[in-house]
């Protein structure tokens, strides 16, 4: 079976979970991404093409008439590859095919399957667009809230929610990536069965395997049972300016409270400013981007509680594996199957800044329930969400397409 994906871009997480497509499934997998960093990509997003053990492939971009990027000659190209099954990312792709007359019919000309990859996120049950859209939900990386709630921003998000009715039953299946989305895809008259909720998840078989070694390695900072940690890009969305704050307020209560703050992106600057001004410039440690697998699990080990102050991410994961409790809100969704209430963590009001530092208080206040949590973290990988449960989903709608 060959299998082509079209995506923005080649995040390193998903070169990992493509090759053990090839590796444990023997699926033969093609990807095409664009020749450079496309719009659709998120600012800071780490791409890695060096390891790949697949056939990659770039194309040029171009923006087409609607004003989003879509791929030079890709129908060509398609061509030459023959898949049996293609795998596109929803947005913008799924746009060309309801707004160029001539590439659907091209498309499936080719004789392949078409399988849509998607959260989906910043997306309304269809026929609630206008509650969903007021109700300011719909946010982007800078926070921005689609125009400040204004009505030519709702008309905008209508029309895209217009669209999507018309493109996403033209999929013959679709990779959704947390329960509620089989509702929500659901709702654009897609049938249940052809909806997977393949949970997103980095290669659990190798952070696992690397916790093994971190467990062997002497800590990589001094012992502290108040140390938080965050790990993920420094945009807006992910609200470390909150975990920032988090450490001022609590900072009488526990003195030794500090931050570990993972990653980089246009934010840092600005964050670092923060940390300064509400003056806890020496208790929150910019480390920077990391994405050794080891040297993140040593800060991770070394650290008592993974805190996410805004939107998910695969960063969640990466802690569990390590075995970590983690204090989130709910944001895109991912985190439902992963983050379980008093069992494995605790869950704060989103962007509420006293609900955040209650949930951490109560941590740091119980050294035997952060252990129990972390215990539990670890428990929901090994025996839940994992890489193998992520490619037995593929597995389950490559079968499904090829079968109907």
């Amino acid at each position: 079976m060959r299998v082509c994906f079209v995506m923005a871009g080649l995040p390193h997480y998903f070169t990992l979970i493509l090759n053990k497509m090839v590796s444990e499934t023997g699926t033969e997998v093609v990807l095409i991404k664009p020749s450079h960093k496309s719009k659709a990509l998120g600012s800071g997003v780490k791409e890695d093409t060096s390891s790949v053990k697949f056939r990659l492939i770039e194309l040029p971009e171009y923006t087409a008439w609607y004003g989003k990027p879509f791929f030079k000659d890709l129908v060509p190209t398609l061509a030459e590859i023959k898949p049996d099954i293609i795998v596109m990312s929803a947005w913008p792709y799924f746009l060309q095919l309801v707004l160029n007359p001539f590439f659907y019919s091209k498309l499936r000309g080719l004789g392949a399957k078409l399988i849509c990859r998607d959260i989906p996120f910043n997306i309304s049950y269809w026929g609630k667009s206008r509650e969903y859209y007021f109700s300011g939900q719909n946010i982007t990386e800078d926070l921005d809230r689609s125009g400040g709630k204004s009505w030519g921003g709702y008309l905008f998000f209508y029309i895209l929610t217009i669209l999507r009715r018309l493109y996403l039953p033209l999929a013959d299946a679709h990779i959704n990536y947390f329960d509620e989305a089989r509702n929500i895809t659901g709702s654009y008259g897609v049938p249940d069965e052809k909806i997977f909720i393949a949970a997103n998840s980095p290669d659990t078989d190798l952070l696992l395997a690397t916790y093994e070694e971190v467990l062997k390695q002497p800590l990589l900072l001094p012992i502290n049972n108040y140390r938080l940690i965050h790990v993920g890009r420094l945009v807006k969305w992910k609200r470390v300016d909150m975990l920032i704050r988090c450490v001022k307020d609590l900072a009488h209560v526990f003195p030794d409270i500090e931050l570990v703050v993972i990653g980089f992106g246009p934010e840092e600057e600005a964050l670092k400013k923060l940390a300064q001004n509400e003056g806890v410039g020496l208790k929150v440690n910019f480390v920077g981007g990391v994405y050794d697998s080891l040297t993140l699990g040593r800060y991770l080990h070394a650290s008592s509680v993974y805190v996410l102050g805004g939107m998910g991410g695969l960063s969640i994961n990466d802690a569990m594996c390590f075995g970590k409790p983690v204090i989130c809100s709910v944001a895109d969704g991912t985190e439902k199957r992963l983050v379980r209430e008093g069992y494995n963590g605790y869950y704060f009001d989103n962007g509420d800044q006293e609900s955040l530092n209650t949930a951490v208080k109560n941590l740091l206040s119980d050294p035997k329930k952060i252990e129990r949590f972390g215990i539990h973290s670890l428990k929901i990988i090994q025996d839940e969400v994992n890489i193998h449960s992520v490619l037995r989903e593929y597995d389950a709608a490559f079968k499904y397409v090829m079968a109907h």
